[in-house]
């Protein structure tokens, strides 16, 4: 079979990916090449309609029950190479002995050295860093946007191995199952990787199969980042405020989550009906019967990507229809459908027809609830009436975590934001700066976000960026205003009203029945002298450690106090015995014993940085 598309797994990206991570996961495989060459304004380049990471929100569980949960002991080769690594790019003091914070540099430095080492620790951490680049909440904004940066790619696997996957999971041999299968993979990545294929009834697909050894090499790595995750804890200060452990649980679920193909699938089959005679959008069916655990199969969709589109031979209408096309589908998705693609990347991105799209990789996807959609109209409302005191409740309502006790500088600093940009109209707004800013102010004041909306703000961001990549004048909030209004009006029609009176009165119901039983309950309880307190004191840990130092300095200091005193006392009364020039033996030893532990209680002092 010809080939179209050019041979650059770089291009392609990850078959098995996580585009994370602000790409959040690798991009899929499917994805046409990002940096390949150019097509012409008349050409047409395929582009597999096949995802690559399966961190949507399809049903079903993860079939990883044959791998070990998590690795017990650590790899020391392993590890040591992590510490070189760390070392050679300018972390190496996460792995000394010492607790202390990292050295000052440019921050655009400091991200590259961070995107430069997990590049060369392999695919996983990769991946690690694809999900830290969706974190704005603990990682700096200068180092997002390196991360944002990194790719996943490695070598491809043995085609026997893509014949005995097929042949595991579909139970058939290749050749029965496919009328054409070309033996070199289009991409691949440390998952899986893609192959074209033609199905027996002619029609042509992606066909994205996994390593066969895939789930072992994620635990192993994961037990490593466990390890790496403590040690930072440990030893660098500045991310006392960071559960280094949440995030690699966090991305720990992400990656599982991917060795399941059927995750990617359900969040395509979902795109694929909410868009089902769309005139403008076009997105790839799923082949369910060829389609397993390890074996991923979508309808291939031809087109020019938007990355390889020549703007040059487009006009400057055709540009801005295409533009305001894209963001639409967005805000479609968004809010009327609840559902929507987390990475709407270029190369993520197909131009079928002047006014008509595709899209592909739908491992990385978000969804909002209809109570999530309630809560952001309270939250434009309190907006638009300049209520800034109420915002950070209804963030709170929303999921968003800060701290009580800053409650006022967060205000305070909305009230900054706010007024920046009140009055000023849509054109004179640069969306991407306002995120970037927002984004500041959520590293700055420590905040928690749940996953979903870091995603939601990381789409329109990106929508954005494509948007004004095509036509300057390009703002996506004009787009997204008349979305949003009637959002909020249809929140308070009459049906919505009644559906949301009886919703909430259940609920009320349900809770009248049950207090009667629940203060029954706490009275026995109190009864039978079984209340139990909880008493969490933040930052006790850290005091008792602190308390511990100071009390084995104050015994050391009190037997150098003990064996200076004792030792001159021996030295004058000590008449019998061996002498050293004049002085009783026993009194030398004393002052020796005590000279060394003084020396080694002030050298203690001073290496901590107290004196």
């Amino acid at each position: 079979m010809a080939r179209d598309h050019p041979r650059d797994p770089l291009a392609f990206r990850s078959a098995g990916g996580a585009a994370a991570k602000t790409e959040t996961g690798d991009r899929s495989v499917c994805e046409a090449p990002a940096r390949g060459a150019r097509a012409g304004a008349g050409g047409r380049k395929p582009a597999l309609a096949s995802g690559d990471s399966a961190r949507g929100f399809g049903a079903g569980a993860c079939n990883t029950c044959h791998v070990a949960t998590r690795a017990r002991q650590l790899n020391i080769g392993r590890l040591g190479e992590i510490a070189q690594v760390a070392a050679r790019h300018g972390f190496g003091y996460v792995f000394d002995g010492r607790r202390r914070s990292p050295e000052e540099g440019a921050p655009s430095a400091r991200g590259r050295h961070l995107r430069e080492m997990l590049d060369e620790l392999g695919p996983t951490f990769v991946k690690f860093g694809q999900l830290l680049s969706t974190r704005p909440d603990v990682v700096p904004p200068d180092i997002i946007a390196e991360l944002r940066a990194l790719q996943d790619d490695v070598r491809p696997f043995p085609f026997g191995d893509v014949q005995r996957v097929l042949r595991e999971e579909l139970g058939q041999p290749l050749e029965r199952l496919f009328l054409e299968f070309e033996p070199d993979p289009l991409a691949a990545a440390s998952i899986g990787q893609v192959h074209r294929a033609v199905l027996p009834n002619g029609r042509r697909v992606a066909v994205k199969v996994q390593r066969p050894n895939a789930p072992k090499q994620i635990e192993a790595d994961l037990a490593l980042m466990y390890q790496a995750g403590r040690l930072v804890k440990e030893r660098v200060r500045l991310l006392d405020f960071i559960d280094t452990r949440e995030i690699v649980d966090e991305f720990a679920r992400s990656i599982r989550q991917e060795l399941d193909y059927r995750h990617e699938a359900r969040n395509a089959d979902l795109f694929h009906r909410n868009f089902a005679g769309h005139p403008h959008v076009a997105i790839p069916r799923t082949y369910w019967t060829y389609t397993r655990s390890r074996v991923l199969t979508l309808e291939y969709l031809e087109g020019v990507q938007l990355v390889d589109l020549e703007l040059d031979r487009w006009s400057l209408e055709q540009r801005r229809r295409l533009a305001y096309l894209i963001a639409e589908t967005w805000m479609t998705m968004i809010f009327r459908h609840g559902a929507f693609h987390g990475d709407p990347h270029p190369a993520n991105i197909l131009v079928l027809e002047p006014e008509r799209i595709g899209l592909v990789d739908f491992g990385l996807a978000g969804k909002l609830t209809d109570q999530d959609m309630s809560r952001l109209t309270r939250l434009f409302i309190d907006a638009a009436n300049e209520n800034i005191e109420a915002l950070p409740k209804r963030l709170a309502d929303l999921g968003v975590v800060y701290a009580k006790d800053r409650e006022d500088e967060f205000v305070s600093r909305l009230h900054e934001f706010y007024t920046r940009y009140y009055g000023a109209s849509l054109q004179e707004i640069d969306p991407i700066q306002i995120i970037r800013e927002a984004f500041q102010l959520i590293y700055a004041m420590n905040l928690r976000l749940p996953t979903r909306f870091v995603l939601l703000d990381k789409a329109i961001a990106t929508v954005g960026s494509v948007g004004a990549d095509l036509y300057p004048d390009f703002n996506v909030f004009e787009v997204a205003k008349p979305y949003a209004r009637s959002l909020m009006l249809e929140r308070f029609t009459p049906r919505r009203v009644v559906a949301r009176t009886r919703r909430e009165g259940w609920e009320l119901a349900h809770i009248a029945t049950e207090l009667p039983h629940q203060i029954h309950d706490t009275l026995e309880q109190m009864r039978d002298g079984r209340i139990e307190v909880g008493f969490v004191h933040k930052g006790l840990d850290e005091f008792m450690h602190k308390l511990d130092v100071l009390f084995n300095r104050l015994v050391i200091a009190l037997v150098v106090t003990g064996g200076l005193i004792g030792s001159s006392l021996i030295g004058i009364f000590a008449k019998n015995g061996p002498h050293v020039l004049g002085v009783h033996v026993l009194s030398v030893l004393g002052f020796l014993l005590s000279g060394v532990l003084g020396v080694w209680l002030l050298w203690g002092v001073i290496r901590s940085g107290r004196l």
